[in-house]
């Protein structure tokens, strides 16, 4: 049966000036599918709890709070594991991605020609903000080496915008809590033999005075992630979906 239904998963820290806007605009986004918006509050400090308890108004919204700060992958775990949707789509809490491009990014999966979509801010024809080198060549290198392992061909495992049947969360069992999840969730999808498309999607990044968090601390994680989840820790629950 074709997708009816379609759950945003939105992992949130501390992203007051930016959430209400993000929710506001995935309701706006036309769709033939039924939404579901689960947030994720991952123990902010600056308001954003005081935003969230208004926004579960509306009953296309479900919120749920971590008492503890664990990361964006342990946010995205218990995201996950309430999503009710027939796909979901991974999507940030601040206004770098814009949910106008569901459309495109839900496509593949709609027609029945991908069960995975990454999007990709180096593919394709879309605007993006000019920000930093050694961001961009970090990434292409991460990109890259996880290509190797996988043997696929991504041009930005990194990107936020991730979509999933739901067979293939079910079948994936998330163990990093930070942005460890990129490169996880990146290595258990290929050795799922999933089917993959990539989308160009627009991008307008953040400074790090303008609220952006990953750091090269991070970078050297994925590079032990890339490794471990392709070598020495594969899903345990890999199967051909």
């Amino acid at each position: 049966m074709p997708p009816k239904t379609l759950s945003i998963v939105i992992p949130v820290y501390n992203e007051a000036a930016t959430v209400e806007q993000v929710v506001a605009s995935v309701l706006d986004v036309p769709l033939d599918l039924e939404k579901e918006i689960i947030l994720v509050d991952d123990c902010s400090t600056d308001g954003t709890r005081d935003k969230l308890a208004a926004l579960e108004a509306s009953p296309a919204v479900r919120v749920f709070y971590h008492e503890k700060n664990m990361g964006k992958g342990a946010a995205l775990r218990t995201g996950f594991s309430a999503a009710t949707g027939d796909v979901v789509l991974i999507q940030d809490a601040d206004l770098e991605y814009d949910p106008r491009e569901y459309p495109k990014l839900l496509e593949p999966i709609l027609t029945g020609k991908a069960d995975v979509v990454f999007g990709s801010r180096f593919a394709g024809g879309e605007s993006h903000r000019v920000l930093y080198f050694w961001h961009f060549l970090g990434n292409r290198v991460l990109t890259q080496l996880s290509n190797m392992f996988t043997n696929m061909n991504l041009t930005d495992m990194e990107v936020c915008y991730k979509v999933f049947r739901r067979e293939v969360l079910e079948a994936i069992t998330i163990e990093e809590n930070r942005f460890g999840f990129e490169p996880e969730i990146t290595a258990k999808v290929a050795q799922l033999r999933c089917r993959v498309y990539e989308v160009g999607v627009s991008y307008a990044g953040r400074t790090y005075e303008e609220g952006k968090k990953i750091g090269w601390k991070d970078g050297l994680r994925a590079l032990w992630c890339i490794v471990k989840y392709n070598t020495f820790r594969k899903n345990p629950r890999s199967t051909a979906t």
